[in-house]
This record gives structure tokens, C-alpha cells and sequence, in this order.
């Protein structure tokens, strides 16, 4: 009886081949190389293999710890965005979420950009295309577009600043007080950068992340009520944030309340004193933190705050995307040149 056989493209996609009465050979031959080997050992073959490709391998914060550990660098966007734009590799395996290897893309638009899955999306991101800001410009002509970097390749060509959690407030102060500006798409991040800044000419998108917009007050005054000593560090894309401020202005809490980037809170965690910390953002970052600091305890706010999409890659496709050369990120060259202005200003302001 006649069976039907796959096989694999160059891009590691499954094509359907024949009708083939010979299916074990066929299997043989369409298995990507490598792939059926048993007993693999995946960590000890990427760093082999990123030495054999002149690869470099950059994982955001949020990442599984196995993939963190096989990364040349660990970092919050703003930091991957400028490793990528200072190496030498030849190819970047960017574990972390699409618009992430985008950017990369624009930057680098000389070197491969590989995401080991193409799934691996941003929900916040996804709040904004391309039509919608053109449409919300039209209502504000005059208006200067400051995009969170977590937005798409066609969002920050249309855009005139991109900012990180990191550089946000920064980039808005860059620009001249009688402008209107549109933020976009956080408005958790939005609002946190509006009273810092005091701007009561700024619009803010009404866009959110799922994690963060998960955190919410009620849990941060639960769990510092019974944490007494610990230092409290919060993301500026959570829920609670403006909340967070407000209360902290009027001198409700008992302590103060650190608002920082995921890079910022890596660098409080080795500066500060206190021997607790209660972490506000997405509880990737944690096996870095525990890593770095281990006479220091990390307790989450939410053990349940993790970004379904970063934890999509894993050593194993990590490994395969670097045996295949997939998935390949290239942004079209009219997107990326306009797009790599607003991420210039971005990487320019620090």
C-alpha cells in the first residue's frame, strides 16, 4: 500500500513530496541533519556550532534559563539591540520575541538574523499596526511619534523616536516641550513616563502587555505588608505602576518603590544593600538574578507572570536554528531605512 512522504525545505518547512511505496528512505533523507541523533547533547553542539558559523546567540531577560545559558549576552531590549549592532558574527540567533530580531534586522541589515520560531510574537505589540498610527497622526499633524520598541518594523518606520523602558523618559525629554506627542503602545509605560515628565501635551495609545498588565496593586500591597525589609522593584509596563507612583508621591508606602527597566533592575540587585527583593515584571528574569546574586533572595509578585511567547524557544530550537539557518528575519529595505532613523535616535539617547 502506498503511504505519503515529506520532506524538508531549505527553510525548515515540511513540503509535501509523493506517494512512495519506499517510506523508510524517504524518512531518512527528509530529516533535517543532525535532528535524529539520539542522545544529543543540545548545549555542548550550539556552542560548537555558533564557533563554526561565527554566530553569536542574544537572549532577552525573560528567556528559558537553559537558553540564557548557552547566550553570549543576556540583556533587556535596549542592551541586545546595541550588542547587535557592535558585533562582528556573521549570523545573530535572537531569542527573544519577533519585533526584537526585526530590529536586529534593521540594524544589521548586512548579517542573518535567525528566530528559533517564528510563533514567538509579542502581544503588545500586536495592540498597533502600521494603519492604525497613520490614522491617529492624521488627528495630530503637528505631533512627534515616540514608539516603545516593542512594536513592529512598520510601526517604527512611521515613528520618529523609538525608546526602551529604559530610555523612555530620556528620549521624551529630548524634545521640545511645546511638541504634542504620540506615545505608543504601552499605556502603563505611557502613563509612568507622563508624570515623570510632567508633559501635558502627550497622547497615549491604550495598548497593553499581558503579563504586566496582570500585576496589579492589590498583590504588591499584599506581598510588601508581609516583606517588611525588602526592596521593591517594579517594571514600568505593569498595571500598577501609575498607581504605584501616586501612592509612593503622597508617602503611602513605608519604603521606597524602584521603577526600573528589567536591565535596571539587574543593576539595583548588585548595588543595593537590602538582602530581599520583590520583583514586579515577567519571572524570567529571576534565574538571572538568583544566578548573579546568590547570597540574595528574589521572590515574584505573581509566580504566574510569564510571557507565554518568550518561553516558546528552548535549547533544542535554538540548536535547530542553528543547524538549518531558520527562521531568517529580513525587514524590506523601503521599511528599514525609515524605520532605522527612529532606532538610531533610540540607541543614541542613553
Amino acid at each position: 500500500m502506498a503511504s505519503i512522504a515529506f520532506i524538508f525545505n531549505g527553510e525548515g518547512n515540511l513540503l509535501l513530496n509523493c506517494t512512495t511505496l519506499n517510506v523508510v528512505a524517504w524518512i531518512s533523507f527528509c530529516l533535517p541533519k543532525e535532528m535524529a541523533m539520539l542522545g544529543l547533547d543540545y548545549k555542548d553542539r550550539v556552542l560548537a556550532l555558533k564557533k563554526e558559523k561565527n554566530a553569536i546567540i542574544l537572549a532577552h531577560n525573560y528567556q528559558l534559563p537553559e537558553v540564557q545559558d548557552v547566550a553570549d549576552f543576556v540583556g533587556d531590549s535596549l542592551a541586545l539591540s546595541k550588542n547587535a549592532a557592535t558585533t562582528d558574527a556573521d549570523t545573530i540567533v535572537f531569542c527573544g520575541v519577533h519585533f526584537m530580531a526585526e530590529t536586529a534586522s534593521i540594524i544589521c541589515p548586512d548579517k542573518r538574523i535567525l528566530i528559533p520560531d517564528l510563533e514567538a510574537g509579542c502581544s503588545l505589540a500586536s495592540t498597533i499596526n502600521s494603519h492604525e498610527l497613520e490614522s491617529w497622526k492624521k488627528e495630530h499633524p503637528d505631533a512627534i511619534v515616540v514608539s516603545y520598541v516593542n512594536t513592529t518594523a512598520d510601526v517604527k518606520a512611521l515613528s520618529d523616536y523609538c525608546c526602551t523602558s529604559s530610555n523612555a523618559v530620556k528620549v521624551v525629554n529630548s524634545i521640545p516641550e511645546g511638541r504634542e506627542i504620540l506615545f505608543l503602545p504601552d499605556m502603563f509605560l505611557g502613563a509612568y513616563v507622563a508624570e515623570v515628565t510632567k508633559r501635558k501635551n502627550m497622547y497615549i495609545w491604550p495598548g497593553e502587555c499581558h503579563v504586566h498588565a496582570g500585576i496589579k496593586s492589590e498583590d504588591i500591597n499584599r506581598m510588601l505588608a508581609t516583606l517588611k525589609n525588602a526592596d521593591f522593584m517594579v517594571h514600568p509596563e505593569c498595571s500598577c505602576t501609575s498607581s504605584t507612583l501616586y501612592h509612593a508621591s503622597k508617602g503611602d508606602f513605608e519604603r521606597q518603590a524602584f521603577v526600573l527597566s528589567t536591565e535596571g533592575m539587574m543593576k539595583h540587585a548588585r548595588s543595593s544593600r537590602a538582602k530581599q527583593f520583590v520583583v514586579a515584571t515577567e519571572t524570567g528574569i529571576l534565574y538571572r538574578m538568583r544566578k548573579e546574586n546568590p547570597d540574595r533572595e528574589f521572590i515574584p509578585i505573581k509566580n504566574d507572570a510569564v510571557c507565554k511567547y518568550m518561553k516558546r524557544i528552548n535549547l533544542e530550537k535554538v540548536h535547530n536554528s542553528l543547524v538549518n539557518d531558520v527562521y531568517e528575519v529580513k525587514v524590506p529595505a523601503q521599511v528599514a531605512d525609515k524605520a532605522k532613523l527612529a532606532i538610531d535616535r533610540m540607541l543614541a539617547i542613553i
